[in-house]
């Protein structure tokens, strides 16, 4: 499975901020949110930061997705 982090961008911008503002905001260092933007793995704390900063649930930031390397 693959992590994809395009929802809490689209998030962003329908609220009008910025990345910058969410590290600013929920305190995230700034190799955080280069993992975020590489859709890599990030801990569920900064998860729940994010997502009490915003009023949203973990739904509305990340996915799962297929890896289609795994799929037969």
């Amino acid at each position: 499975m693959t992590i994809s982090y395009n929802k809490l961008w689209k998030l962003l911008i329908d609220k009008k901020m910025s990345s910058s503002d969410l590290r600013k905001e929920v305190g995230i260092a700034p190799n955080t949110m280069t993992r975020l933007r590489k859709d890599e793995e990030v801990s569920l704390a900064v998860l729940n930061r994010i997502c009490s900063a915003l009023n949203v649930d973990i739904g509305d930031v990340m996915e799962f997705l297929p890896d289609n390397s795994t799929q037969k």
